[in-house]
């Protein structure tokens, strides 16, 4: 590069450094803008890179780290300022990919109907200019996905049957299979538990080695904390500081993001969780089965408590809180709920069985989904109708003959505006598409709808993914309002550090089960962390197993759950052979066509 390579070295509070209006360096951004109608997402910013190092990208929701992202990968043109990587300026995706880029994008985006060697190879004949050889295709596939989600996976598996997790593995695969000069991922670690996010910091450690470039972007701070070399911190579309080596800390970090000097990190606040719970039982699980092998369920959710949920990517826990909203029926069992006064005296009954979706919602239960793209949002609808939309039909005037007529629109817009205030939601003009949010933002809005529904029970299924940390901490505060008023609330979450000073009990799953239940003082990330490897033994203890049992389950350790088979499903014209025998085997895969 002949750019000259100048950085302003003048600290801020925070020991960071600011770009300086002239940059250089091995990857560079130059005084960048890029505006989206009205809205600024970047407005001036400069960024600088190097190969051979984890760089990371952070701030709040809509700072413009993920616009950032999309222009160095080619996917937005800037209108105005400059990038440069290796002195190529990429105006395309495909331009990127010539001269080594590779991106994963936040969305996780699957061809629901492909199979997943079919996925992994989308666009890789364009980039590669030939075709590779089917057998290749399948012995590739099937190498990547064992080596990135420690799991064999039969490449001819339908991606719709595949857990959230490990879609976001295809997508991070496909990335990979390029063999990228410079990998950027974007919230690619939001839909991945504990252990897969840290094979997947094992192989960015290892493209970074080689000599790649590899920016992350992310809101989980502790990750950050953990695998940066650098870290440039936005606001307001703008870049704000750069931290470097031991700078990178979460205080540093956050108090860039915020703008506050004096931003408590989560450590220093000695939150406990609300004195909220009371004696009358709201929900009850019995005898409930949710995969075939597992053990049945029986659990009393009081009124007032929030209850944590997590356990190792596909372990079952998914599957239990869709079957307590009445997403997914479960294979037996019953779920039952307290009735509300007014259903109790329609019906004569004190609790409902949930058989439905429709079933929960009368009964009081909302859901916020994780999956926003699949289970959340209208895309073509605008922000305010993605919000208000359950709330039509109760808002909907009656004349005196009985007949539906205006819509109370006032009352409408002011529960709106109520929710993007309180919720801190970047909008915009409220009648955009939500499509036009970030996806932190849109996760907001899927939070304020079920939040406009006043439900007595609110089901949160991983709902913090893709939200920065200032929004988190607001969800926590209107959590704890929320059963300091007599709501109750389940809490689906992979972040362990969410569980802290939030919730009353977490429930740890295992194949299917509750493995262990936590309490009070024995909620940390550390307890928590044993009960999903399956390396305490309270559970065994509490239900008198015998020795061998116990044995079996004291075996239970990463390499088991690395051995998981996720089982094929073979086209009619394909015939597998020895998929299960040894997944771990070096040996090529025998497909035998006909």
């Amino acid at each position: 590069m002949n750019e000259e390579k100048t950085l302003d070295s003048a600290p801020n509070g925070n020991g960071a450094q600011s770009n300086s209006s002239k940059v250089g360096g091995d990857i560079y951004v130059q005084d960048a803008s890029k505006s989206f109608g009205v809205t600024k997402a970047l407005n001036g910013v400069n960024f600088k890179a190097n190969f051979g190092e984890i760089h990371a990208i952070v701030g709040g929701n809509g700072c413009g780290k993920s616009t950032l992202a999309k222009v160095i990968s080619g996917v937005l043109p800037l209108d105005k300022g400059k990038v440069s990587i290796m002195g190529h300026s990429p105006n395309s995706p495909i331009e990127a990919q010539r001269i080594g880029i590779a991106t994963v994008f936040q969305e996780v985006m699957i061809a629901e109907e492909a199979t997943v060697y079919e996925n992994l190879f989308i666009g890789y004949d364009s980039f590669f200019g030939k075709k590779l050889a089917h057998r290749d295709r399948v012995e590739k596939a099937a190498s990547i996905m064992l080596e990135l989600s420690g799991e064999f996976v039969d490449p001819y598996t339908i991606a719709s049957q595949l857990s959230l997790g490990m879609k976001a593995w295809i997508t991070i695969g496909r990335a990979f299979l390029r063999n990228p000069k410079v990998l950027i991922l974007d919230e690619s670690s939001a839909a991945l538990d504990f252990d897969s996010t840290e094979r997947l910091f094992a192989k960015m450690r290892t493209l970074r080695d080689q000599g790649a470039a590899i920016f992350i972007v992310t809101h989980r701070i502790a990750e950050l904390v953990r695998i940066s070399d650098r870290a440039t911190v936005m606001r307001d579309g703008v870049d704000v500081g750069v931290l470097a080596g031991e700078e990178i800390t979460e205080k540093n970090l956050l108090g860039l993001m915020t703008g506050d000097k004096k931003f408590s990190t989560a450590s220093e606040i000695k939150a406990t969780p609300p004195d909220s719970i009371s004696d009358e039982i709201v929900l009850s699980a019995k005898d409930l089965k949710v995969w075939e092998n597992g053990d049945v369920i029986n659990f009393d959710l009081p009124k007032g408590e929030i209850l944590g949920v997590t356990g190792l990517d596909g372990q079952g826990q998914d599957n239990f809180v869709k079957a307590l909203a009445g997403i997914d029926q479960p294979l037996s069992g019953e779920v039952i709920v307290k009735q509300s006064d007014e259903e109790r005296e329609r019906t004569k009954k004190d609790y409902t069985t949930v058989n439905s979706l429709l079933d929960a919602k009368k009964s009081g239960v909302g859901y916020v989904s994780g999956d926003r793209k699949k289970e959340g949002i209208f895309p073509n609808m605008s922000i305010y109708e993605n919000m208000v939309i359950p709330l039509y039909k109760g808002k909907q005037a009656k004349t005196s003959g009985g007949f539906i007529g205006f819509i109370k629109w006032m009352e409408l817009n002011g529960i709106f505006d109520w929710e993007v205030e309180r919720l801190s939601i970047k909008t915009g003009p409220k009648n955009n598409l939500i499509t036009s949010l970030s996806g932190g933002n849109q996760q907001k809005v899927m939070i304020a709808r079920a939040f406009t529904t006043t439900p007595k029970i609110l089901i949160l299924n991983d709902p913090a993914r893709g939200i920065d940390v200032g929004a988190k901490r607001d969800l926590y505060k209107h959590l704890r309002i929320f059963v300091n008023e007599g709501g109750t609330a389940i809490f689906l979450s992979s972040e362990l550090e969410e569980f802290i000073g939030l919730c009353h009990r977490v429930l740890v799953f295992r194949d299917g089960s509750i493995f262990e239940t936590f309490e009070k003082e024995d909620i940390n990330p550390n307890t928590i962390l044993e009960g999903m490897f399956g390396h305490t033994q309270k559970k065994s203890n509490d239900n008198n197993l015998s020795s061998a049992q116990n044995s079996n389950q004291k075996a239970n350790t990463n390499a088991e759950i690395q051995n998981k088979i996720i089982k094929p499903t073979v086209p009619t014209n394909v015939k597998v052979v020895d998929f299960t025998d040894k997944p771990k085997s070096k040996e090529k895969i025998k497909v035998k066509y006909f």
